[in-house]
């Protein structure tokens, strides 16, 4: 009998590792074809250290306005995971459901709606209760619990949000979670952005993760129940959403991690504080690998334009090209995979709003993707003499002359035009001649 070497059948495995580890947990959750010797002696966890790696477990939901994002996330996960993966996805209508059903990806399991509800009384009784986005947040420790019930042999369940993308394998999360039960990432606002805290709280909902121990599933029950309660898009009384439970955590239960990664949990209200470099293909923060980036606020207007970020966030040129544009991109083929159109046709835009938003740098061009970097810049620099001269006249008012007249002559240094604007040069003699003087100069002037 002729046997292949061993390097022949390392090589074979390699290449259809994904397709042999999702048909091996496949055959681990049904128990058809385990030997029941095996299955009587042995624990799910041993039995899934008989292979190589066990997989990560990762959850999601979305409906069909975010199916483009998740298919986004899904296929990021499948570049950048060094080893397989399943992903458990929440289905909010019979659209997405049935999109993804038929692209039968490796590695997902799909739960309808319908499946997630059933049997859920408290569940259900709060639906009527909640907008569509506030039953979705209501829904999210639902989720992990959910799959932990129905899947005995997951030990360790990760919840992400549909608009993550990874960049790299998120092992080191992993890494600093260890053998705790519980793992959460703070939102790290930039300075410009810390009053949020208090809105929307120090922890961020987007990536968590929790072990199948007393600790993680108490964690679980403990937000389900508050989320059942009070789930809603306000703040009130220290509440905001599902997110603003998070604040006590630390201190409420034991074995939390709370992730220091700074390349994990990158997303528009931290940019500000870290520098970016490329490296080898890489974009790596203060020295850390991009894991993954939250591309929160984002909207679609057309094939051609996006909105990265609202709420006066900014980017870096390098980000808006390095990560806005190229995944804007992956959007557009998730679109073409899925049918689904790529633009958010509630932020549809006037192709005069269009113009205005990329001028004043609100929108960002992907396509043609030459200028897009260059557009931004010169947006940003447009932008930028914008807010001088709005802090030279804020200066003005709080009678802070000196002020005014350093914000005025910045704005002037990249815009020597600005000095056609008489208002602004008026003010700029007056903060160096004096007021009372400009006063007696007007009066002069005004024959008075």
């Amino acid at each position: 009998m002729q046997t292949l070497p061993l390097t022949d059948l390392k090589a074979g495995y390699l290449a259809h590792k994904a397709e042999i580890d999702e048909t091996v947990h496949q055959i681990l959750d049904s128990g058809r074809r385990i030997s029941p010797m095996i299955m009587r002696n042995r624990q799910d966890s041993q039995i899934e250290n008989l292979y190589p790696e066990a997989p990560y477990y990762f959850c999601t939901y979305f409906d069909r306005n975010y199916l483009t994002r998740g298919l986004t996330l899904y296929k990021s996960l499948q570049r950048h995971c060094k080893r397989s993966f399943v992903l458990w996805i929440l289905c909010f209508d019979n659209d997405t459901y049935n999109i993804l059903a038929r692209l039968k990806l490796p590695g997902i399991r799909l739960i309808s709606q319908q499946e997630f509800e059933t049997g859920d009384e408290e569940l259900i009784r709060v639906k009527a209760d909640r907008s569509r986005v506030e039953y979705y947040w209501t829904c999210t420790p639902s989720l992990p619990l959910y799959v932990l019930y129905h899947n005995p042999g997951v030990d360790l369940i990760s919840y992400l949000d549909a608009d993550l993308c990874f960049y790299a394998d998120p092992q080191p999360i992993y890494d600093e979670l260890g053998t705790s039960s519980i793992l959460i990432h703070e939102h790290r606002y930039a300075p410009e952005h810390a009053y949020l805290e208090a809105i929307s709280g120090v922890y961020n909902v987007g990536l968590m993760a929790f072990r199948r121990d007393e600790q993680g599933l108490a964690c679980l029950h403990w937000w389900r129940a508050r989320c059942l309660e009070w789930c809603y898009a306000r703040t009130e009384d220290g509440k905001f959403g599902d997110q603003k439970y998070l604040d006590d955590w630390p201190q409420q239960f034991n074995d939390v991690t709370v992730l220091q990664h700074k390349g994990a949990g990158l997303a528009p209200w931290n940019l500000t504080q870290y520098h970016f470099k490329a490296r080898q293909q890489h974009i790596v923060v203060d020295g850390d690998p991009l894991i993954f980036f939250h591309f929160h606020g984002l909207r679609c207007i057309s094939r051609r334009v996006i909105e990265p970020a609202g709420y006066g966030y900014r980017l870096p040129p390098f980000i808006a090209a390095r990560l806005f544009v190229t995944y804007a991109n992956a959007l557009k083929r998730a679109a073409d995979m899925t049918g689904r159109p790529f633009a958010d046709l509630e932020r549809s835009e006037m192709e005069h709003d269009i113009n205005a938003g990329l001028l004043d740098q609100r929108l960002l061009l992907i396509q043609p993707q030459i200028f897009a970097t260059l557009l931004w810049r010169l947006a940003g620099w447009r932008r930028n003499n914008k807010d001088k001269i709005a802090a030279g006249y804020a200066a003005y008012r709080h009678g802070d002359l000196p002020s005014m007249r350093q914000h005025f002559l910045q704005a002037t240094w990249r815009n020597p035009l600005i000095l056609t604007n008489l208002g602004i040069l008026s003010l700029l003699i007056e903060s160096i001649i004096g007021s009372s003087a400009m006063a007696r100069y007007r009066a002069w002037r005004h024959g008075t």
